[in-house]
């Protein structure tokens, strides 16, 4: 049996999978085996986001899955039930930090105004300003609350960088099911920001 590609990755799945299975059962050395394993993968979703943050970001990749490894754990044992939600974890944990890093910096300014927001314009990881990550922010809890599924899309495409293919796998639906989901979740968005300015 030779290292084929393909093997490595269904072996690597397999392995994630029972170790999120194992973590879900109170086995904390299982949530420390996962890290290795999943971290490439978190680390490039983050690398895809902080790519298109502003210029002026302190925030780097690697401290952002950290933090979101830190609060995924909790000090305790997690309960992920399987790969969708553990990614759905660390889409919300990445979420979180970006959110609170950008609450800092807006409280920093003096007189900063709302500007206008297209989010038709929006694209997946697309370089916001902080008033509008906050304001989508805003949004989304209101969404969650009304459609926690594709809120949770909204989180993997948005604030994590997934493409539409890797969150519908992720979140074990159809591509064609996440473009729908995608074109309405982001229709109710832009509603729900231009209602609250």
């Amino acid at each position: 049996m030779g290292n084929n590609p393909s093997d490595l990755a269904s072996s690597s799945a397999g392995d994630v999978t029972r170790l999120l299975n194992a973590a879900e059962n109170g086995d904390l050395k299982a949530a420390e085996d996962l890290l290795p394993l999943v971290y490439d993968e978190l680390r490039k979703l983050a690398a895809s986001k902080m790519a298109q943050e502003r210029p002026d970001q302190t925030l780097q990749p690697t401290a952002l899955v950290h933090e979101a490894w830190l609060r995924m754990l909790g000090g305790s044992a997690p309960q992920w039930k399987g790969r969708a939600h553990f990614f759905g974890a660390a889409a919300e944990a990445m979420r979180r930090i970006l959110i609170e890093n950008a609450r800092r910096k807006q409280a920093r300014r003096h007189g900063a105004g709302q500007p206008k927001l297209d989010i038709a314009q929006l694209e997946i990881a697309a370089p916001q300003p902080d008033e509008e990550l906050l304001a989508i922010s805003d949004a989304l809890e209101k969404f969650a609350s009304r459609d926690k599924q594709k809120a949770e899309l909204v989180k993997l495409r948005y604030f994590v960088g997934m493409t539409t293919e890797e969150a519908a796998e992720v979140l074990g639906i159809s591509v064609p099911t996440a473009d729908r989901w995608w074109n309405f979740s982001r229709a109710w968005l832009f509603d729900e920001i231009e209602r609250s300015r």
